[in-house]
């Protein structure tokens, strides 16, 4: 298959800021990796999960490392349901401004952030290489055939370069449920 590329599912998670982590965990806490991702320098953080609360309901979230600038939760629009929020809008990563907020609960601290809720576009990571190789350039906008028990084709995925990156495509839950992206499955990059 041609332009393929690894299918991986982004379930529900947060990223945190130091301060955040302070909060949460306590003055000094450091989030520590517990299994490296796919994306260089990304890591699952061991022990150290998030509780949220929403408006109906709450859900514990994975940490991911390293911490960043701002704080972020990413769901799937069941999850959003589940806690009871609305008008969680679909948005690449870092673009939190006007999201709607969560209150998060550590073994330390609590916290209410007063945005960062997103439903992450689907996108594919390129580093410049293979973003040569696929013939992509930055932000550009493709279709990815996921070849599965039931294909499906997606639209409106964002392509992103960076030296940082490693090839990969990010799908949330409920995209991967629909597509059966289940174990090891690839799509097919249609530009």
């Amino acid at each position: 298959m041609e332009n393929k590329v690894l299918v991986e599912t982004s379930a529900r998670h947060i990223h945190l800021t130091d301060h955040a982590v302070a909060v949460l965990y306590g003055e000094g806490a450091e989030l520590t990796p517990k299994k490296m991702l796919s994306q260089p320098g990304q890591f699952a953080a061991g022990n150290e999960k998030i509780k949220l609360v929403g408006p109906k309901g709450e859900l514990m979230v994975s940490v991911l490392g390293p911490v960043r600038s701002k704080n972020q939760v990413e769901l799937s629009f069941t999850d959003a349901r589940a806690l009871g929020l609305k008008d969680v809008p679909v948005r690449e990563s870092g673009d939190v401004a006007d999201t709607p907020g969560i209150k998060l609960i550590g073994p330390k601290g609590e916290l209410e952030i007063e945005e960062g809720v997103i439903i992450a576009k689907r996108h594919i990571h390129f580093n410049p290489e293979q973003a040569e190789e696929f013939g992509i350039r930055d932000k550009q906008i493709v279709k990815v055939r996921i070849n599965s028990e039931r294909t499906t084709v997606f639209d409106d995925v964002v392509c992103r370069v960076s030296p940082k990156y490693d090839l990969a495509m990010h799908i949330d839950t409920d995209e991967c449920n629909a597509c059966c992206a289940f174990g090891t499955v690839y799509g097919e990059v249609i530009k």
